[in-house]
């Protein structure tokens, strides 16, 4: 036999429902911790800005090209092969292909 539990009717006013309801949602967001952008992930983005300067004074542009995947698989499967970085294999394979 179900155990039927009796309804308790509590009188709440609407101002009271809204201010429980703000304290229910202070307490997830402080549960919820500092967003990366604010916290570990914030120094990420300056080293990145550091790094693209560093490229720069290299004279390094970046190039942003689409090729097909299986292309693509054969550039990183070569890098890896060679314990290259793919930009140093493209970079090369670009040299191969220009000469004259």
């Amino acid at each position: 036999m179900p155990v039927v539990q009796p309804v308790i009717e509590i009188d709440v006013k609407r101002t009271d429902l809204a201010k429980l309801k703000g304290v229910a949602l202070e307490e997830r967001v402080k549960r919820s911790g500092t967003p990366g952008r604010f916290g570990r992930q914030s120094a990420e983005v300056l080293e990145r800005r550091e790094q693209r300067e560093r490229d720069r004074a290299q004279g390094l542009i970046p190039l942003a090209v689409k090729l097909n995947g299986e292309l693509v698989k054969r550039v990183q499967t070569l890098a890896q092969e060679r314990g290259q970085s793919v930009n140093e294999i493209v970079a090369e394979l670009l040299e191969k292909g220009l000469r004259p």
